[in-house]
């Protein structure tokens, strides 16, 4: 029987306010696995985010196993190297993406990928607002989350949405790692709100 909803909640030992400035993206992490119940409640945080009608059109897979992590990184490393050009925006960082033992999932022990499952309205937007949910979870658990956009066309080739058991009608959004952050990350700079109107 799935557990009722108050026993998933994280501890609210974070305020969410202080959750949205001091959340960074995570790029290096220990080799500690992420528990099974603490990704269950990463998920209960995540379906609670809002969606157009209600339809809530979010599915998830998690990946844990290690040489499933190591196979997909490879693939998606492969994949952007293939595509890769002078100018673009991830060609500075070529040394690196070839380097050997190199992960595009920076070593975390978990990947979840959030899924768009078939809806009326354009579903991406709501997926991305789980997203959102699930990382501010994972940060008021003391986990370290990072999108990893590149992973999604890896994800998506026929051979990895059959051992993720990825219906045909659904489609990968966003691959976040999950893990045990090495070192805190240092604040980003942020822009100014650029507002072009306010009457």
């Amino acid at each position: 029987m799935p557990e009722p909803p108050s026993a998933l909640r994280a501890p609210a030992s974070v305020d969410v306010v202080d959750a949205i400035y001091d959340r960074r993206s995570v790029r290096s992490y220990l080799p500690q696995p992420v528990p099974a119940d603490t990704i269950r409640r990463l998920l209960a945080a995540a379906v609670q985010a809002p969606s157009a009608m209600n339809k809530q059109p979010w599915a998830f897979v998690v990946v844990q196993d290690r040489a499933l992590l190591q196979r997909l990184s490879d693939r998606s490393r492969d994949l952007l190297l293939a595509g890769l050009t002078p100018g673009s925006p991830f060609w500075k960082y070529k040394e690196q993406f070839e380097a050997p033992g190199f992960s595009v999932f920076f070593d975390a022990t978990t990947l979840i990928v959030i899924c768009a499952s078939p809806a009326e309205w354009p579903p991406n937007e709501d997926c991305c607002l789980a997203a959102q949910n699930l990382m501010l979870a994972a940060h008021g658990l003391g986990l370290g989350t990072c999108a990893i956009g590149l992973a999604r066309q890896a994800v998506d080739e026929p051979v990895f949405r059959r051992e993720l058991c990825i219906p045909d009608d659904h489609r990968p959004v966003l691959p976040i790692v999950v893990g045990f952050p090495r070192a805190p990350v240092a604040p980003t700079p942020r822009a100014e709100p650029k507002v072009l109107r306010w009457r």
